[in-house]
């Protein structure tokens, strides 16, 4: 599958996508907790409207990746029952824990270390 890659991350006042939260303070929570390299809000096409790494690429290409891994899940769970629906998803690996938390029209997407004493390349440290 070819994904496109999107010239620049979309612009999008956090209000807009969270109303009513106070978005930039759940934001600031998430990213003090030890481990978390990266925080992404996604729209429904994949693209990253939010990001808090400055590392553009990083941010595009895991969205989209990221996007469509849901998307999958998503869909696996409907196709084995129609009544059920995907409501987090985490995944595990050596280097990296990813947690995606989706809703109706956009996603919240968490990249951590799941060894947060290891030190990992990251897009702000290497």
């Amino acid at each position: 599958m070819i994904i496109q890659r999107r010239e620049k991350i979309a612009s999008v006042e956090l209000d807009a996508i969270m109303p009513g939260y106070e978005a930039e303070e759940t934001i600031k929570r998430i990213k003090s907790h030890k481990g978390v390299q990266a925080v992404l809000i996604v729209n429904q096409e994949g693209v990253p409207i939010y990001s808090s790494t400055s590392d553009e690429e990083f941010a595009m290409d895991h969205a989209a990746l990221i996007s469509q891994l849901a998307a999958k899940a998503k869909s696996t769970i409907r196709t084995l029952d129609p009544t059920n629906d995907m409501t987090f998803l985490r995944i595990r690996s050596k280097k990296h824990e990813i947690m995606i938390a989706p809703d109706k029209e956009y996603a919240l997407i968490v990249i951590q270390n799941p060894n947060p004493g290891a030190e990992l390349e990251t897009p702000d440290n290497n």
